[in-house]
């Protein structure tokens, strides 16, 4: 089990700071339903998603790949939910 200064699954960026409005608005809403107000901030969002997912589902997929396509240097692999 990771210890409290450990990053857990092996990825190191899964927790972002984020002022109180964009997180209100994000809630509990996948890439699918909410991206990041802050266009520049997409690809690190994306990225950082879905090192930290093991599934998703086909809405997740749709959206994180087009996003991806648009990020130089990102390579994403996705497997769709059951």
């Amino acid at each position: 089990m990771a210890g409290p200064q450990e990053p857990r699954l092996g990825a190191e960026r899964t927790l972002v700071a984020v002022s109180l409005g964009p997180n209100r608005t994000k809630g509990d809403k996948d890439p699918a339903e909410w991206m990041p107000p802050a266009k520049d901030a997409t690809c690190t969002y994306v990225a950082d998603w879905v090192s930290a997912k093991l599934t998703v589902d086909r809405a997740e997929q749709t959206k994180l790949l087009q996003v991806a396509a648009g990020c130089p240097g990102t390579k994403v692999t996705l497997t769709p939910a059951p």
